[in-house]
């Protein structure tokens, strides 16, 4: 028993001498390190996340003929997402110049016409109505006017909905229209055309 006792002990012993030497370890690793010369960084990981190796805009830049590093865009490209029918003003001008000079570049086909369907219902039947009858649920409401039926109504801007023509369907989309705010940030210019496909059907209704 007494021997068994004394085993124990040792073991209590030996894992005290253990947690000490760690904790000495530890203690002498901080205080070396706090020493050492304060303006080291330490290792770094993935140093270009920080300090970019690319040029900045402004910056001399050996690799072009002028030395500079912002260079104007090769002859007949465009920026991405530029979209060229969004050159039409927000204007009486804009809308008719609009009219003149755009047509969908969209092939009529059914899955394009459901697509526009459904864009339409998303983003658009909230006012205009399932049909275009300008009875949405935000206009059965009571609080907001509703807007002309694509079929029967005719336009605050001279003339009948149904004889809207496509580059004034997609100027209204873009720009809006009295209550209606402008879409251009919210569809892309295909997503846009998709629609004015769908409201010419809507045009037909009776």
């Amino acid at each position: 028993m007494k021997l068994s006792t004394t085993k124990g002990n040792m073991l209590v012993m030996n894992k005290l001498l253990i947690i000490c030497t760690a904790f000495l370890t530890v203690a002498a690793a901080t205080v070396i390190s706090s020493c050492s010369d304060n303006r080291s960084t330490g290792l770094e990981y993935a140093p270009n996340m920080y300090e970019p190796i690319a040029f900045n805009p402004d910056q001399p830049n050996k690799n072009f003929k002028d030395g500079k590093t912002a260079q104007n865009p090769p002859a007949g490209t465009m920026p991405v997402g530029f979209d060229k029918n969004d050159v039409y003003p927000n204007t009486t001008e804009g809308y008719q110049a609009a009219s003149a000079s755009l047509t969908n570049p969209l092939a009529v086909s059914v899955p394009t016409l459901e697509q526009g369907k459904t864009l339409y219902l998303n983003m658009c039947s909230h006012c205009h109505g399932l049909e275009g009858k300008g009875d949405g649920s935000i206009v059965k409401l009571g609080k907001f006017p509703g807007p002309p039926s694509y079929s029967t109504g005719n336009s605050s801007r001279g003339g009948s909905m149904k004889d809207l023509t496509d580059g004034k369907i997609y100027h209204t989309i873009t720009h809006g229209v009295n209550l209606m705010g402008p879409h251009k940030s919210q569809l892309s210019p295909e997503q846009r055309w998709k629609i004015v496909m769908y409201v010419h059907e809507l045009q037909k209704l009776q």
